[in-house]
Order: structure tokens, then C-alpha cells, then sequence
């Protein structure tokens, strides 16, 4: 029959309890004791602890985790196909450090506010919060719609203009930069910008002018700049050439539309040594004069151009 038996230490005053068990010694024909240590027991509560014999508490105690797989806490589906992708891009094109080095405190935001922009299209940005919970992206937190405020307001010129100096001298060299405007409606009576101009979406409200600067053949945007909506295309290009000048782009080739052509456009862009395209209207008197002598064999298979796919001939004039 086991009994438990508690037994104080003399010399570390800890309190011990044993599991004894009686036996018969058939040899000595007398009765013995077995004594197995089970642990200390508190002063407090009564309680019996495990311990190793020394007054310290088993191993095996020490922590109640057992060994093994660790059960998940947190679990968590995030798309990260099309993020992963914008990412290799901006590494690739360097717009990622480029922004770094023009906004080093907010360029993860810039970047991930990118991302939603891109991926969801037109929607508003107070449903970011819904995208960043199901999206991997650069900033990985909430952006609320008060702090993607804050975030535009930042972005100063200075910066702005820094991060299109360092994008176009990364493809100056190597492509023609197409420059065209487009014009934004707006309900708004408190920009300054908006203005009644030339509608190109054809509709009565008043409009901003948005001017943008991109590569021929990257087809990236890089440049950009408000205008008035009042303000006609052929006026733009003397903004665009003071831009040109400040940014310290010097060898430069420009393809423009015939809604930029004029006289005092073709000598500005003479005068700032930049190459340039621009197409004209057929009805001016030098154009037709040259048109008319080449009429019947512009067609001709000699002047097809299959990268381009048109019937082309260069003439000199002054």
C-alpha cells in the first residue's frame, strides 16, 4: 500500500513529499519501505510541485509547450501576382529608386497608392483600405482616405520636378518623346485653373489642360504639367521649352501634333537646338506646293515604308 509522506529538508527548509511503499523482505523476513520522490511542497497552497530531487522545478515543466509543428495564429490570403510584377518594373525602369531618392519618407505610400490606382481603375480612394487587406503591396498598412490627402499635399514642386529630371535622363538619348495635351471637365468653381477652352471631350463644362511628355517608343510618361483650360495647344510649347531648359534636357527629339504648329513654335525649337517632328495642315501654301509635285507618285511602292506602313518622301524646303 503506498502512502505520501512529507519530509522537511533541515538544511534548504523545503518541504518534500515522497510516495511509500511497503514490501515484504522474504530474506530478512521483515518489513521495508520504498521511498519515490514526487516534489516539493508549497507553504502556501499545500500544493505538490515536480521537481528533480535539487530544488529546482523539472524540465519538462518548464515550459507546457510541446515539441512539434507550430499551430498557425494568423492566417491571411493575399494576391501578390500583379504587385510582385509592378515591383519588377519599377526595379527594372528605375522608378522605384527614383522616388526614393525624391520622397525617401513617403515614396512606399506613392508607390502603393500607384498600385491600387492601377489595379482598380476608377475606383475612389476610400476603398483602399479593402485593397490593402487582400493585396500585397510596398507600404503593407491601411492608407486612409484623410492621410492619401496629406500624401498628394506633400509631393512639392521641387521634388516633382527632381523625379522627371532623373527619369528623362534615363531615356533622353534613346527615343523620341511624343508631347500632347488632354482636357479635363470639371463641375468645379474653386480651381483656378478650370476655364472655359476648345472642350476636346466635347461637352459644355469648363476644363483643366493636362500636358504630358512620354516616350516614343517605351510609351512611359514622364513628364507632366497643368495648365488653364483657356490655354490653346500652340501656346504650350513655350512652357514646355522653359521646362526643357530648367530640367537641363539638351538632346532632345520631339514629336508633336498639328494643334501645336505655328511659326513662333517652329523658331522656338530652332532657337533651343532641339530636334523636333510636327505635323502641319495640308492647306498651307508651301505644303501644297510641294504636295502637288509629288501627288501622282507618292504611292509609288519605292516610297513604302513597312516599318511605319505608309507611303512616305522627304523634300527640302525653306
Amino acid at each position: 500500500m503506498a502512502t505520501i509522506i512529507h519530509q522537511k529538508d533541515k538544511r534548504s527548509g523545503i518541504t518534500y513529499a515522497y510516495r511509500s511503499e511497503a514490501w515484504w523482505d522474504k530474506e530478512k523476513k521483515q518489513s521495508r519501505a520504498k521511498r519515490t520522490l514526487i516534489g516539493r511542497v508549497n507553504e502556501a497552497t499545500g500544493a505538490i510541485e515536480g521537481t528533480d530531487g535539487r530544488g529546482r522545478q523539472r524540465q519538462e515543466q518548464k515550459s507546457s509547450k510541446k515539441r512539434g509543428p507550430v499551430p498557425t495564429e494568423v492566417e491571411k490570403r493575399r494576391f501578390c501576382g500583379a504587385t510582385y510584377l509592378f515591383d519588377a518594373i519599377g526595379e527594372k525602369l528605375g522608378i522605384a529608386e527614383d522616388l526614393q531618392r525624391c520622397f525617401p519618407g513617403s515614396f512606399r505610400q506613392i508607390l502603393s497608392v500607384a498600385y491600387y490606382l492601377i489595379l482598380e481603375d476608377s475606383a475612389p480612394l476610400f476603398r483602399f483600405e479593402k485593397w490593402a487587406v487582400l493585396h500585397r503591396h510596398p507600404y503593407g498598412k491601411n492608407i486612409p482616405s484623410q492621410r492619401s490627402s496629406e500624401l498628394f499635399a506633400s509631393i512639392t514642386d521641387a521634388a516633382r520636378d527632381r523625379f522627371f529630371r532623373l527619369q528623362g535622363r534615363r531615356r533622353a538619348e534613346s527615343e523620341y518623346w511624343a508631347y500632347d495635351s488632354t482636357s479635363i471637365s470639371s463641375y468645379s468653381t474653386k480651381l483656378s485653373q478650370v476655364r472655359y477652352g476648345k472642350n476636346k471631350e466635347n461637352d459644355r463644362l469648363a476644363q483643366l489642360n493636362l500636358l504630358m511628355l512620354f516616350g516614343e517608343t517605351s510609351n512611359l510618361p514622364f513628364y507632366y504639367r497643368k495648365l488653364a483650360g483657356n490655354i490653346p495647344d500652340v501656346k504650350t510649347v513655350r512652357q514646355l521649352l522653359a521646362d526643357l531648359d530648367v530640367f537641363g534636357w539638351s538632346k532632345v527629339k520631339v514629336v508633336m501634333d498639328k494643334g501645336f504648329h505655328s511659326e513662333e513654335n517652329i523658331n522656338g525649337l530652332f532657337r533651343e537646338h532641339i530636334k523636333f517632328l510636327m505635323s502641319v495642315r495640308t492647306s498651307l501654301v508651301f505644303v501644297r506646293r510641294h504636295l502637288d509635285t509629288v501627288y501622282d507618285s507618292i504611292r509609288h511602292f519605292d516610297n513604302f515604308q513597312e516599318k511605319y506602313e505608309l507611303y512616305a518622301t522627304t523634300v527640302q524646303t525653306e
